[in-house]
């Protein structure tokens, strides 16, 4: 960590609005120690000087007084950056001009050395606060980059999770087949997909959406499954129309809706598919019923899962899923979901 803060104060200083007046105030004082001063050697005293203030006190200040938190032990650190400007000072403008012989210089007059340690104190915490914010800057925005990039990954895995890419290969190479054998069928697949697809991108962009958009997406789904085999399986809906208008997490029965199809008719157990929905006591209930008994949870299956996350973020624990045999049907799997008719909470994106 002070390894990188050195780097970063140095590159810091490099930069030309910070170096320009930097080079501009030791050049006066430069001047300053030329002028009045009797000595020759006076001239590179006071270069070190500006050059050791230009290395340490926004350093000093940057190591002692980190943005980041709270700061422990803050007199002490004070005290610690307050001797070192004295100590610093003193010691190039007083002791060294003493010790080489030069006698008095303008640097070492007692009230250069006040002017020089104040100089030293607000210099060092303006150039250290500046590159500090510079850096946390730098750093939150490469930080909001690599969420951006995340968020984007994050969105395309969603997409991939609430369409099953399978369905959509098999579509696809259906649409080939049919293409050579009978265009009108291709022709209405392709844009039975290309609607289904451009509602899917909507549905993981939105917080939430009515469940009569929903259930149009879960009708999509059924009809491009029926292009393929149309004796496969036919639905059936019980819809309360009270319950059409209720929000509710888009996409969120999409997965349901595509296991209902592979694992009833996809796998060869013919018959219907039932989708039922009611608002009752404050709640949306959905139930999604396909033939074929259940089997119970299927090791490595992405589905239910995703289902249980995105139900536990947007509605917490007001949200329930259940899956088992249908009552009364044993060779028949249900899923109910059931979930406030107030809608996710606000704010919540899944």
């Amino acid at each position: 960590m002070s390894r990188a803060i050195v780097g970063e104060t140095l590159r810091g200083l490099a930069q030309p609005r910070r170096l320009v007046p930097i080079l501009l105030v030791s050049a006066s004082l430069v001047f300053g120690q030329a002028r009045i001063s009797p000595s020759r050697l006076a001239v590179p005293v006071a270069m070190l000087t500006c050059l050791v203030f230009v290395l340490v006190a926004p350093l000093a200040f940057r190591l002692l007084f980190p943005p980041e938190g709270k700061t422990p032990l803050l007199p002490l650190r004070v005290l610690a950056y307050a001797a070192l400007a004295f100590g610093v000072n003193v010691t190039l403008e007083v002791f060294v001009p003493s010790w080489l012989g030069l006698g008095w210089t303008f640097l070492s007059d007692p009230v250069s050395v006040g002017v020089s340690v104040a100089l030293f104190l607000a210099g060092g915490w303006g150039l250290g606060r500046d590159i500090g914010f510079e850096a946390s800057l730098a750093r939150e925005r490469a930080r909001a980059a690599a969420f951006a990039k995340e968020a984007e990954a994050a969105q395309l895995l969603a997409l991939r999770s609430h369409f099953d890419p399978h369905f959509l290969f098999n579509t696809l190479n259906a649409i080939a087949e049919w293409c050579r054998e009978d265009g009108e069928t291709a022709e209405k697949a392709i844009l039975a997909l290309s609607s289904m697809l451009r509602e899917v991108l909507r549905g993981v962009r939105a917080p939430s959406w009515p469940l009569e958009r929903e259930l149009g997406l879960l009708d999509a789904l059924f009809s491009l499954h029926a292009i393929r085999d149309p004796q496969a399986f036919t639905v059936e809906r019980a819809v309360d129309p009270d319950a059409l208008a209720l929000p509710i997490v888009p996409l969120l029965l999409l997965p349901l809706a595509e296991n209902a199809v592979k694992h009833g008719p996809a796998a060869g157990r013919r018959g219907v598919i039932l989708v039922r929905a009611r608002a009752k006591g404050g709640a949306l209930a959905v139930e999604i019923e396909n033939p074929g008994a259940y089997a119970g949870p299927r090791e490595g299956s992405d589905g239910l899962p995703l289902v249980k996350r995105r139900l536990a973020a947007a509605y917490g624990d007001e949200a329930s899923l259940v899956i088992g045999p249908a009552p009364d049907h044993a060779d028949r799997t249900r899923v109910a979901v059931t979930v406030p008719s107030s809608g996710p909470s606000p704010g919540v994106s899944v």
